[in-house]
């Protein structure tokens, strides 16, 4: 199992030593499917053979752990607090993804200190060997938290459903990432379309204000669909993609993920530090 694990990693061009990919799911209001985008994701991935972590780090309200039917015994609040290493908190997931859960109902952890980060940073380097792909499930917003976690990652999933008010809040934390923190591109996911044409002119919508009055770039990477087997799949803490694939949302995420999968790896970190960044600068020394 090990050595066809390996040979699948190798097809994708992600052998074992290669950068690993950081990608953070945002959102700019709470209720839009963003957890639900991470966990299918991860699933779907882990399912195509790479080797995915989930960061919960919707923290103090963390829920990821529950929406996969898991109990785990400890969280980011023991590795933050020092009572366990980060190893110890981690727990295996649908599929072999491994996740880190966030807890829930700790209010200290609602907003991180510069030391809480960087020692979070120096932790989730441990697992640079052992992860092809780093998933990181923000809260929603534009709280510290949030915008921290967005920008320790190479790319940014910003899901936004077709309400008007979450594409308001969609388009207010684009706004806050690229005029204080730098960022210039983000990726598009639209969720609970009723039809195709739902995704593509929530995208027209947001592309147009920000043309106007943003110095960013929007990559429309898709929708998913509005489908009565999701609520199903977390009423029974089941991923979509393993409790109905062949549903529409169910395809939708697999077409994600496979798409997720072709995106080129980055070949220098951007500004800041951010997850895994020393292999980011090997990657660039090696290639001098």
């Amino acid at each position: 199992m090990d050595q066809a694990a390996t040979l699948r990693r190798q097809m994708a061009g992600d052998a074992p030593g290669n950068v690993v990919r950081v990608v953070a799911v945002t959102s700019g209001k709470g209720g839009v499917g963003k957890t639900n985008v991470t966990a299918n994701l991860a699933v779907a991935l882990a399912h195509m053979g790479r080797r995915v972590m989930v960061l919960d780090a919707d923290l103090g309200l963390g829920n990821l752990d529950v929406l996969l039917g898991l109990a785990p015994q400890y969280s980011l609040a023991d590795v933050l607090e020092g009572r366990r290493k980060l190893s110890e908190a981690l727990v295996t997931g649908p599929g072999g993804i491994t996740i880190l859960p966030a807890g829930s109902g700790f209010q200290e952890l609602t907003a991180l200190n510069q030391d809480q980060m960087q020692e979070l940073q120096t932790e989730m380097e441990e697992c640079e060997e052992k992860t092809d792909i780093l998933l990181i499930d923000t809260g929603a917003g534009i709280g510290r938290n949030v915008t921290f976690f967005a920008t320790t990652a190479q790319e940014i999933i910003v899901v936004v459903s077709p309400e008007p008010t979450s594409i308001t809040d969609a388009y207010a934390l684009m706004k806050v990432l690229s005029t204080q923190h730098r960022e210039r591109r983000f990726r598009l996911l639209v969720t609970m379309t009723r039809s195709p044409s739902d995704g593509v002119e929530v995208y027209r919508k947001l592309s147009l204000v920000t043309g106007r009055f943003l110095d960013i770039s929007i990559d429309f990477i898709g929708s998913i669909p509005f489908d009565p087997r999701l609520p199903e799949a977390v009423c029974r803490q089941r991923a979509l993609v393993e409790l109905y694939p062949q549903s529409g949302a169910g395809q939708a995420f697999l077409r994600l993920a496979q798409d997720v999968g072709r995106w080129p790896l980055p070949d220098r970190p951007k500004g800041g530090l951010q997850f895994f960044y020393r292999s980011l600068l090997g990657k660039e020394e090696r290639c001098r």
